[in-house]
């Protein structure tokens, strides 16, 4: 007849303390997470480079002019022309990134 013992009730102040000591922990836990998930959108970066492969590609077969200018997603794009290569210069918010492209 063990189960029929009574077992003592936790009292009201010990109930609140371990419901909010949980909230805490999965409040913490859900800041966290929102973090990460936040700066892994901040620094993705394959639409810019997929985009950047697709010009060069264009840049080769010469399917553009250059000079050329583009607002893509939030990202100026410019193509110059110097000697037997083209520069692809990319720049978003301050971050700006070049890439050189060899012509024929």
């Amino acid at each position: 007849m063990a189960l029929l013992k009574k077992i003592r009730a936790a009292t009201l102040i010990e109930t609140l303390t371990a419901s909010v000591l949980i909230i805490i922990v999965f409040m913490i836990a859900s800041l966290s997470f929102n973090n990460i998930f936040n700066n892994h959108v901040k620094r993705d970066h394959g639409t810019i480079q997929n985009r950047i492969k697709e010009l060069e590609y264009l840049i080769h077969h010469q399917k553009i002019k250059i000079p050329y200018t583009e607002d893509f997603a939030g990202w100026d794009i410019q193509v110059i022309s110097q000697k037997n290569a083209a520069l692809i210069t990319y720049n978003k918010e301050g971050k700006g990134l070049t890439k050189v492209v060899y012509t024929k």
